[in-house]
């Protein structure tokens, strides 16, 4: 690992805190400890505590921060441009390298089928920061009309509710017209990120969503602080982002010959044979949502 030159080191050697933050510079120094995502985490948090700095201080900030920023995890620069964000003051070449670096995680792939993969094999980390930037590195798609009606909505929850991802995927297939072995991923996803573009698509409410995401999928109902998440989650992406990684989606392997039924092909039928179920179910699933709701506000 490369040292920090010795002239930054004494840049920082002025500051107010320059004992932990020396000490880290020590250990970046040592060969074998990459203490890189620490230290930016340190400089950032040290940075956005003052509401004003002068301009040898924004200087020295921007100088590390343009030195390491290229070197750490995608985790560590996403937590930094989230602090960023919420600060007044923050440097614009700071957020425009963050930016810079994203377009090139999520990049100009050859095909919308090397995007969608990327997104799907990602980790939360790394789908927060394709999500939170693709309405700023990818050209807008045409906007298509989306039924956003309460009957359809009522399908998705009902089929949530029973605890029934086929059905959920074959409602959600036709809704968005994407292929049917794409929206059995969706439902079975196990971090939860391809269910929030759904929603933010569809416009959904989002009470509607948190009851989803506690019964669809039980690897995220389980985990309070996973809803908790994805909701905080929901709330950062655009409707821009949510549209363009559908127009990719939809752009994906030729679409099954259900996707071009009418949305509501068969479904009274199937409404006929779930109905009991469905109300029998819903009132508890209120409940839970309710409980499930006042212990994520506590957080």
């Amino acid at each position: 690992m490369s040292a920090i030159p010795k002239c930054r080191r004494k840049s920082m050697a002025n500051s107010s805190a320059r004992v932990p933050v020396d000490n880290l510079v020590d250990l970046a120094c040592r060969d074998g400890v990459d203490v890189r995502p620490t230290l930016v985490r340190v400089l950032t948090d040290l940075y956005v505590q003052r509401p004003n700095h002068s301009a040898e201080e924004e200087t020295q900030y921007v100088e590390l921060l343009l030195g390491l920023i290229d070197s750490v995890d995608a985790r560590t620069r996403s937590a930094v441009a989230e602090k960023l964000r919420r600060y007044s003051n923050a440097p614009s070449a700071i957020l425009q390298k963050l930016d810079s670096l994203a377009a090139a995680k999520t990049g100009h792939p050859e095909n919308g089928e090397d995007l969608l993969e990327l997104f799907f094999s990602s980790g939360p980390e790394d789908r927060r920061l394709i999500l939170t930037n693709l309405d700023i590195v990818s050209e807008p798609p045409k906007r298509r009309p989306v039924p956003s009606d309460g009957e359809l909505m009522r399908r998705l929850e009902g089929a949530a509710l029973r605890r029934d991802p086929a059905e959920f995927s074959r409602v959600l297939a036709r809704a968005l017209n994407i292929d049917r072995s794409l929206a059995e991923r969706i439902a079975h996803d196990r971090f939860g990120e391809p269910v929030l573009v759904a929603a933010k698509a569809l416009g959904m409410n989002i009470e509607v969503l948190q009851r989803i995401l506690l019964f669809l999928n039980p690897t995220i109902g389980q985990s309070v602080r996973r809803i908790f998440e994805l909701c905080r989650l929901y709330g950062d992406i655009s409707s821009a982002a949510a549209e363009r990684m559908l127009a990719i989606w939809q752009s994906g392997p030729a679409r099954s010959r259900a996707s071009h039924e009418p949305i509501y092909w068969d479904d009274e039928r199937r409404s006929l044979r779930s109905s009991d179920a469905s109300e029998s179910s819903y009132a508890g699933a209120r409940q839970d949502t309710q409980l499930a709701r006042i212990t994520v506000n506590k957080r």
